[in-house]
């Protein structure tokens, strides 16, 4: 026997070991042994009976907390069991927050700590108001897509596309005594990283340690989703093309539906108290992802593709998306990956939990069968191949919508296919290098022609 999460030993008593008391009575509650050694054996107490009155008073007056302290013997010595139940409300030890976990003392601060009460008053991150931020800065466009969202997946009525965005502000619930929630900043802000810290997607295409280039998708969560799955689909990887009959068949290395499960699970459930950003890193031969996560104490990430009952740490997030239409309403999204890949005849997707407990990576490794088709032959790389696939790719797209609306700008081209305005600067001038288009009229109020 050891030490373990709900067992402490300690040979003598001393005040300071209320830091223990306050460690179990914040966690699952547990027992403080005094008299036993390291090795749990008895060693026996002195003062028993002075000690039997005193730790349940200072206890009681300096943590708030009742304890049962019993005089238990064992192999003819006698030592002091202190037991202690698990609190519901957050308690302290001279203003200072103590967590057992495994079989440590924690001090929670920070981001830890906030979690920490938030979980004890019963709200989530998610679902705390935001002051400084008002209806009218949330952005009119993202309210509209959501509105269309619901309406095509049934999952909201009809009548919801004739709602004000107050109405659909209240329907989410997501105001409290007249401020807006952190979940509607992310949601409808244009800029939400200006209240939440990083609350961005990066995406790098790595060779090694080396990398070769990058993206920083922001906006509000659904553009990050969208426009996070388009990058990797036209930048970051490419298709093999094989026909069936006389239909193109494209082949990506991991499939569309499952990666963009994981864009969302990543989404919806990080940590956005943590101050570090959701990184997706693309190599020759995997995708990996990483989420700044607490997964629910009883979890592992070895049981993620099992059966687990949706627990969201988002839920006003997760709420939000499943009116959407983008999420399904048990908490499917983790299996439905595993079994999309398998069905595609991928390898299976991998989970691993950082070793601080903080971080999970999902990793999703190419075929090799892909990796084999998709070697460049001669001396273009991987990089070159893709980046010109994207490259014709993200030209038919400008030039579809200079067809539909010739008097587009840089700045309204960039935002319509997801580019930077110098990126779309770049692709129009090799359409015009390559005569497919021409501008007629001054620069700032002339239309564009598209010549083939």
């Amino acid at each position: 026997m050891s030490e373990s999460q709900n067992i402490e030993w300690k040979e003598t008593w001393r005040d300071e070991y209320l830091k223990w008391v306050c460690g179990f009575a914040n966690a699952q509650g547990g027992v403080l042994e005094i008299g036993k050694n390291d090795r749990g054996e008895v060693v026996g107490v002195k003062g028993a009976l002075r000690l039997l009155e005193e730790i349940p008073n200072k206890a009681q007056a300096l943590l708030g907390v009742v304890v049962d302290v019993n005089l238990k013997s064992e192999d003819g010595g006698e030592y002091l069991e202190i037991a202690v139940d698990p609190y519901p409300n957050p308690i302290s030890y001279k203003g200072e927050f103590y967590y057992r976990s495994g079989s440590t003392k924690q001090v929670l601060r920070g981001a830890a700590l906030s979690r920490f009460l938030l979980q004890k008053y019963g709200r989530t991150w998610d679902d705390v108001p935001l002051p400084g931020v008002g209806l009218k800065d949330l952005d009119g466009r993202v309210f509209d897509g959501f509105r269309q969202r619901g309406a095509n997946s049934e999952r909201l009525p009809q009548d919801i596309l004739d709602e004000s965005d107050e109405g659909v502000i209240e329907r989410l619930q997501l105001r409290e005594a007249g401020y807006l929630k952190r979940a509607a900043v992310l949601l409808f802000h244009p800029v939400p990283d200006r209240f939440v810290m990083e609350a961005y997607v990066k995406i790098g295409y790595f060779r090694g340690s080396e990398l070769l280039y990058q993206d920083v998708i922001e906006g509000d969560l659904f553009t990050q989703v969208d426009r996070t799955m388009d990058l990797l689909y036209t930048k970051y990887t490419r298709a093999l093309i094989s026909y069936d009959g006389v239909y193109r068949v494209e082949t990506f290395p991991v499939p569309r539906e499952a990666m963009r499960e994981a864009v969302i699970n990543a989404i919806i459930h990080r940590d956005y108290a943590s101050p570090t950003t959701i990184q997706i890193s693309v190599y020759d031969d995997r995708i990996a992802i990483w989420n700044a996560v607490q997964l629910p104490s009883e979890w592992a990430a070895d049981q993620l593709a099992g059966e687990l009952s949706s627990n969201p740490y988002n839920p006003r997030i997760a709420y939000a998306f499943f009116r959407a239409g983008m999420i399904e309403a048990w908490g499917r999204g983790i299996r439905r990956i595993a079994e999309m890949c398998k069905e595609a005849g991928n390898p299976a997707p991998e989970w691993k939990l950082q070793a601080s407990g903080d971080g999970l990576w999902l990793r999703f490794p190419f075929s090799a069968a892909y990796q084999v088709a998709d070697s460049p032959a001669g001396s273009t790389t991987a990089q070159e191949a893709a980046q010109e696939t994207t490259q014709e790719t993200t030209q038919e797209r400008i030039l579809a919508e200079l067809k539909a609306d010739p008097k587009l700008t840089q700045r309204m081209l960039a935002e319509r296919v997801g580019l930077t305005p110098d990126g779309v600067k770049y692709h129009l001038t090799k359409l015009r290098a390559a005569g497919a288009i021409r501008h007629v009229g001054p620069t700032k109020a002339g239309r564009w022609e598209v010549l083939k």
